[in-house]
């Protein structure tokens, strides 16, 4: 008898087993899942006082494929086509992997703010909660360069620098925080995994919830430090 209720025992739990592992599935939920077999759902973004601009292209080897980004003195961004809500799809992990890193960089100073390659999140304004001055402003800058200036943004780097900080603000704007998931050349050459958590990221970074509407965008910039780097990205997923 002892036996027999050991054994139904063991069959349920390994019934509940099931049960959570398929409810687990079932709720992790993708976006977008971006293998670099091409740049189709990407386009470039420029600023418009840097005249030198960043390649990024496609890599193969054998079966493999990733974006090789390369700068000598330059900085531009590609920007992924599609924008998602941060509340539905908080979450982004992707597989990176730089040459080096820069001996020039320092992340506070804005002759130092060169990053061998960073993953940006920017946050659209909230046009329902923008005030007057907002609207105008976001209007000006679009007739002016083109694009809605985002209200703010997180960016995860791949840091020069050997420090202890994690997060840092730029050196430009309050607006823009830096989180630091990679330092030093240490690992320069090997491929690293990420995996963070946009909304729980943006309420440590600037103490309140983020915008919930936001794009993607990869940047690999030396335009500051004069120096040069190569940076590879092998996949990048968003989802929940």
């Amino acid at each position: 008898m002892t036996r027999l209720n050991n054994k139904y025992f063991l069959i349920l739990f390994l019934i509940l087993i099931l049960l959570t592992a398929n409810s687990h599935a079932e709720e992790r939920k993708v976006f977008f899942r971006e293998e670099f077999n091409n740049l189709e759902n990407w386009k470039p973004f420029y600023f418009p006082k840097i005249k030198k601009y960043t390649s990024y292209a496609i890599e193969r080897h054998g079966n493999e494929h990733y974006l090789r980004a390369e700068s000598n003195a330059s900085a531009s961004a590609l920007l992924h086509k599609e924008t998602f809500n941060v509340y539905e799809y908080p979450r982004v992990k992707w597989n990176w992997k730089v040459s080096n890193v820069y001996a020039g960089a320092d992340p506070k100073t804005k002759a130092g703010d060169d990053y061998p390659i960073r993953i940006y999140i920017i946050f659209e304004y909230d046009k329902e909660k923008s005030g007057f001055f907002g609207k105008l402003r976001n209007s000006l800058v679009r007739k002016l360069y083109g694009y809605d200036p985002p209200y703010s943004t997180l960016s995860y780097v791949w840091s020069s620098k050997e420090d202890n900080e994690s997060i840092i603000t730029s050196p430009y704007t309050d607006k823009a925080k830096m989180i630091i998931l990679e330092r030093g050349s240490q690992k320069a050459g090997t491929w690293q995994d990420e995996d963070i958590h946009i909304v729980e990221d943006y309420r440590k970074a600037f103490g309140e919830s983020p915008p919930p509407q936001a794009g993607l965008a990869i940047m690999n910039d030396s335009d500051n430090t004069d120096e040069s780097s190569v940076s590879f990205i092998r996949y990048i997923e968003v989802y929940r």
